[in-house]
């Protein structure tokens, strides 16, 4: 008999591909909702080894990280930065379409 999985299982499984998490969290900005993007990034934390081990490999306390991720987190771009990085991730800014070329 095969093992059922759930959606979140599988998420996590898929996001500890750099590319698909780098693909989900640009999702979750185009969204433009700060909550969906945190939670994304929850997500990707989770997909990395969880709160504790990204927060160690970021330079940061869990507390904070904790803090940084909540629903009502508001991060620096420092911290964000250094998170990002300790997944092997970066944040990038590109024009909007319509503002591209003629």
């Amino acid at each position: 008999m095969t093992k059922k999985t759930t959606y979140q299982n599988d998420l996590i499984e898929a996001l500890k591909d750099p590319c698909e998490a780098a693909a989900y969290l640009n999702a979750a900005m185009e969204d433009g909702d700060r909550e969906v993007f945190l939670l994304a990034l929850r997500n990707v934390a989770e997909a990395n080894g969880g709160v504790g081990a990204v927060a160690a490999k970021a330079d940061l306390s869990r507390e904070n990280l904790y803090r940084m991720l909540s629903r009502r987190g508001n991060p620096e771009i420092k911290s964000l930065f250094n998170l990002l990085h300790s997944m092997g991730l970066r944040l990038a800014v590109e024009a909007e379409p319509h503002t591209c070329g003629a």
